[in-house]
């Protein structure tokens, strides 16, 4: 066995490194687990005790040479292949130029969303994905017959039938009144999901911001004048609204919210269905049921809420026609957006 010992010394001093690929054979044969110098240490316990010293003197000598005889082998081959890179540039070439990145558009429509609303005293809130029927759902009076309810609408987490992708942002107005008291004033933007065809008006998840407002004497109003505002602070001052009756489970009365499309300033275009009008949120009075749901004296307390796709606001902000390039990540695409806050 010392005669092994021999041997692999004067392998290891001979030893020469050109490229990366030699480097690697060296370490696997005598610096891995599974190298040379690891059997041998396995085969100690074989050696006669009256040579043990010895034998471990040598075993410990072959392997520091090992790794010394590696770390030169390394170094030499970095000092070579920098130079013969080095070598390789020429001097002459003009230089790469820096190319800035680009802030997505979502990003960009929802910073300017928080913005506003936060000039209007509005703080912002979030809460979780995945979600509770009771706070997707039952909190918000939805009816244990609704169509939101079936699968055809939303995802379902297969492994618990009560928990579900959620499918607005409302969750977290839920969450928020049930673990405080009045009063709210929040926005809430998030990813939500639901079981649609994607096509270039509709994708199985989008993005939505909403908005909470409870106190006292909270009117319909107020609601009112915080979307105006709103609406000419994101599209211009020229920009008028008008609300038309809808139905919403957690709202009474709720209120669909339009703005004059500033596109064609109402002349009429494809954007708004020549309408003059173009649909960008949803709204209403919060249902008392919803506000007894979550501890909140509606006798007492009233307030509004309202929702909106960021998605749909930066399609008439940009004036971009499919819904899909928002998540396909074409550089294309985003490039256009350089420089845009």
């Amino acid at each position: 066995m010392f005669d092994k010992v021999e041997e692999y010394k004067a392998m290891i001093k001979s030893a020469e490194a050109k490229v990366a690929d030699d480097l690697e054979q060296f370490r696997m044969k005598f610096i891995s687990k599974k190298s040379v110098v690891t059997e041998l240490f396995n085969d100690f316990r074989n050696v006669p005790n009256d040579q043990k010293k010895a034998f471990g003197q040598a075993l410990n000598e072959l392997k520091t040479l090992a790794q010394d005889k590696f770390k030169s082998l390394a170094d030499s081959l970095d000092h070579s292949s920098n130079e013969s890179t080095s070598k390789g540039i020429d001097l002459t070439l003009p230089d790469v130029p820096n190319e800035n990145g680009s802030v997505h558009p979502l990003t960009t429509t929802r910073n300017k969303i928080i913005e506003i609303f936060e000039r209007m005293g509005f703080n912002v809130a979030s809460g979780p994905e995945i979600e509770e029927d009771f706070y997707n759902f039952t909190a918000l009076n939805f009816p244990e017959n609704h169509p939101a309810r079936e699968m055809q609408d939303t995802f379902f987490i297969e492994k618990n039938p009560d928990k579900v992708l959620r499918t607005h942002t409302s969750n977290v107005q839920i969450r928020m009144m049930e673990g405080g008291q009045p009063p709210f004033r929040s926005i809430m933007p998030g990813r939500v999901y639901r079981n649609e065809a994607i096509s270039a008006r509709a994708h199985c998840f989008f993005h939505q911001v909403e908005g909470l407002y409870v106190d006292k004497n909270v009117g319909f109003k107020d609601l009112k004048q915080t979307l105006y505002h709103f609406a000419k602070e994101m599209f211009g001052e020229n920009t008028k609204i008008r609300l038309r009756p809808s139905y919403f489970p957690f709202t009474e009365p709720s209120a669909e919210i339009d703005i004059s499309c500033f596109i064609c300033q109402g002349k009429g275009c494809n954007v708004c269905k020549y309408t003059k009008w173009v649909e960008i949120a949803g709204s209403g009075m919060v249902d008392p049921n919803v506000l007894a749901n979550c501890g909140i004296d509606p006798e007492e307390y009233t307030g509004f809420a309202f929702g909106m796709g960021i998605e749909r606001i930066a399609m008439l902000k940009y004036q971009i026609n499919d819904l899909r390039l928002f998540s396909e990540n074409d550089v294309r695409f985003l490039r256009q957006f350089q420089g845009t806050f």
